[in-house]
């Protein structure tokens, strides 16, 4: 007896069968042909390729966070988290701090909390 025997498992739909559509999803790996081209910059001051543009390959999940994934100069393809590109605005903080302020308030109060759990 097949290990597989007894279980229900989507069938693709018979040529000329009343189902009109399969059971499961169309997946979408490629673009449709309308999308447009959009170029993206590095703005993370510390990371290497501050300041540079290039081809936008795929903006989305990746790695369970938000990244863009692009083309660097030597054709390698690079992902790096959304928020290190000017596809995400500034933070609202960090604009309004302007390099004044390291740390948030609530930052702090966590960062005290965790300080006090280890030392108990």
């Amino acid at each position: 007896m097949s290990a597989n025997a007894g279980r229900n498992w989507p069938t693709r739909p018979r040529p000329g069968s009343a189902t009109a559509s399969p059971p499961w999803r169309e997946q979408t790996t490629a673009p449709d042909g309308a999308v447009e081209h959009q170029t993206v910059r590095v703005t993370h001051p510390h990371h290497p390729l501050f300041g540079q543009e290039f081809d936008l390959v795929m903006h989305g999940l990746n790695w369970h966070e938000d990244r863009a994934t692009f083309h660097d100069a030597t054709g390698r393809l690079r992902s790096v988290p959304a928020v290190w590109t000017d596809l995400i605005s500034e933070d609202p903080f960090n604009a309004m701090a302007a390099g004044r302020a390291a740390f948030r308030v609530r930052e702090l109060l966590d960062l005290a909390q965790m300080i006090r759990r280890l030392k108990s």
